[in-house]
């Protein structure tokens, strides 16, 4: 059964109108990803929330009269509110109140498939009902399912804070000892110096597309926000044959909660571990070169804005004026994922960009040396291989790595 919505949102000094219309779309879409539908839109310019209720009294007065008029089933507001703001509104309205972060938590809370990925939701839920237990029992009596009480919200809610607190160690344990797990498999790619390239970008850009057009592997793919929630590696092959690996990971979004970004903290990690990033954008949004700016923001919090990025303007079929991108002095492409070539040329600008964080080397090696050959062959990008059989050795030209083990056999061959 679908739920009707009414969405209210404020609009603060320090935010153009053109983003705050942005963060209302996108909370319409968060709806629509929880199948809801929005009954009514109420907007407020204020100075600054009012401390009691978000919005002014007159405001409470207008969305509880659209209540009436609409038959909606929620309230939700375009903004974190504090516990007391929660509690507040709860008494005055007729119906269930929450707040972006509960919804986009409940998105979560619906996606997660992986063992890791349910105790990080869960984990991040609780960390926001925790101050927000007090004086719930009018809100309590009306906590009977569907939007915002997905995962462990619906039940966590009725228990006391000591049980919480306990649960809450208990998860950070389990995500302690699955998140070493993770770390020994990073572990074991660095051993094999295996090169990752990871898509980021924000919610809904069509990096799952991407990763199936790129490697083959069939992946979960509708447009809908935060349809990929657990990080998903798959290899694929550049144009030279050389395999690297390529990972989807979470999407941003403005406002992503705080509580997300502790608890998936480890998953955003695999971002860090990358060679070289995809910023994939969907260049057909009009907001896209502001996700743009929210996604490399958020990538410089994670510490990763150091790593070399290829920026991906999907969607490039669907843009009609493409001017008001910005230049950026990394790589970029223009492209349509359901075009062969567009892959295609992508793939090519990958190599060529990985191809500039490492060294070129040519060398001599013997026919008889079949073990440094197949080593230079297994652990290189090898461009050329030239078999010169008068002189009995195979003349190979080629990029490698600038850490890895095989640089010690290619100096003894080196032309």
């Amino acid at each position: 059964m679908t739920e009707r919505v009414i969405i209210v949102g404020c609009r603060f000094p320090q935010m153009s109108q053109k983003q705050f219309h942005m963060t209302m779309e996108e909370l319409k879409a968060l709806v629509h990803t929880v199948q809801g539908e929005v009954a009514a839109e109420i907007v407020q310019a204020r100075e600054k929330p009012d401390p009691a209720t978000y919005v002014g009294k007159g405001k409470v007065t207008e969305i509880m009269e659209a209540v009436h008029s609409g038959e909606a089933d929620l309230v939700v507001f375009n903004d974190e509110l504090s516990p007391g703001q929660v509690r507040n509104l709860d008494q005055e309205m007729e119906i269930r109140v929450i707040d972006r972060t509960q919804l986009i938590l409940d998105i979560f809370a619906e996606r997660a498939k992986t063992k890791e990925g349910n105790i990080q939701v869960e984990l991040a839920q609780l960390s926001y009902l925790l101050p927000r237990l007090a004086g719930r029992g009018e809100a309590l009596s009306r906590l009977g399912g569907g939007i915002g009480t997905r995962g462990p919200g619906e039940t966590k809610l009725e228990t006391d804070r000591r049980y919480i607190l306990k649960r809450m160690d208990d998860l950070k344990k389990q995500l302690a000892d699955v998140t070493s797990h993770r770390e020994s498999y990073r572990e074991q790619r660095r051993k094999n110096n295996t090169v990752q390239f990871a898509l980021v970008g924000y919610t809904n850009a069509g990096k799952s597309t991407l990763l199936t057009k790129l490697s083959g592997a069939e992946t979960f793919q509708e447009n809908l926000l935060f349809a990929t929630l657990d990080p998903l590696t798959r290899q694929m092959t550049l144009p030279s044959g050389y395999p690297v690996l390529l990972t989807d990971t979470v999407g941003f979004i403005q406002h992503l909660p705080t509580t997300l970004i502790a608890a998936f903290r480890s998953t955003l990690e695999e971002v860090k571990e990358a060679d070289v990033l995809l910023h994939i954008v969907d260049a057909s949004h009009p907001e896209a070169v502001s996700q743009m700016e929210t996604v490399d923001k958020l990538l410089k919090e994670l510490g990763a804005d150091s790593i070399p990025v290829v920026t991906v303007l999907n969607k490039a079929d669907r843009l009609e004026d493409s001017s008001f991108f910005p230049e950026v002095v990394r790589p970029m492409i223009y492209l349509s994922a359901f075009k062969e070539e567009d892959i295609e040329a992508l793939k090519e600008l990958m190599e060529s960009t990985l191809k500039s964080q490492m060294n070129y080397y040519h060398v001599k090696i013997p026919v008889e040396d079949g073990k440094s050959l197949a080593e230079v062959q297994r652990g290189t990008m090898v461009e050329q291989e030239q078999l010169i059989e008068n002189e009995h050795y195979f003349e190979m030209r080629g990029y490698v790595l600038r850490d890895h083990p095989v640089n010690g056999t290619l100096r003894h061959f080196t032309y």
